[in-house]
């Protein structure tokens, strides 16, 4: 069983989705498909496979997230130090080309979120910083070409 890395602030997302499916969507779930029972034939009954089908998700999401949570390994950022890029790691990184800073953390596969710059482990750009350390040049595949960016800082936060 492969342990699945993630930040403290993943974790607790992972287990407040569950939280909410469990206590809130499964009951609402159930209830519908109760309601829609009361109106006949279910052969016909639209309600009915619409709410079948959202149980469906529902139940297959909890088990994913049971999954998830049961092989998470969480890592607590707050006590790593260094200069060298490793998971948890918030890097400062300036474009070669135009100058311009942007700055990302890397987390897990599931916490990911670019436009929050939380950069997946296993995103190229994450692959190619992992094991630099300030003041490096990393250069990434990118769709529209290759990119080069500095980095400027590393900090465990």
């Amino acid at each position: 069983m492969q342990k699945i890395p993630m930040t403290a602030n993943g974790y607790q997302r992972l287990e407040a989705e569950l939280k909410h499916l469990k206590s809130v969507e499964r009951p609402a779930v159930i209830r519908a498909i109760s309601e829609a029972r009361e109106h006949g034939d279910l052969s016909e009954n639209a309600e009915y496979h619409a709410a079948k089908e959202r149980q469906g998700f529902i139940e297959g999401r909890v088990m994913e997230l049971e999954d998830k949570i049961s092989r998470a390994d969480v890592i607590d950022t707050s006590k790593m130090t260094g200069k060298t890029v490793r998971f948890g790691a918030t890097v400062v990184l300036a474009d070669e080309d135009s100058g311009e800073e942007n700055t990302y953390q890397i987390v897990g596969v599931d916490e990911a979120d670019i436009k929050s710059g939380l950069l997946s482990i296993t995103a190229p750009l994450a692959r190619a910083l992992v094991g630099k350390s300030e003041g490096d040049a990393v250069e990434v595949a990118a769709p529209g070409g290759s990119k080069a960016y500095e980095i400027v800082s590393v900090v465990y936060k």
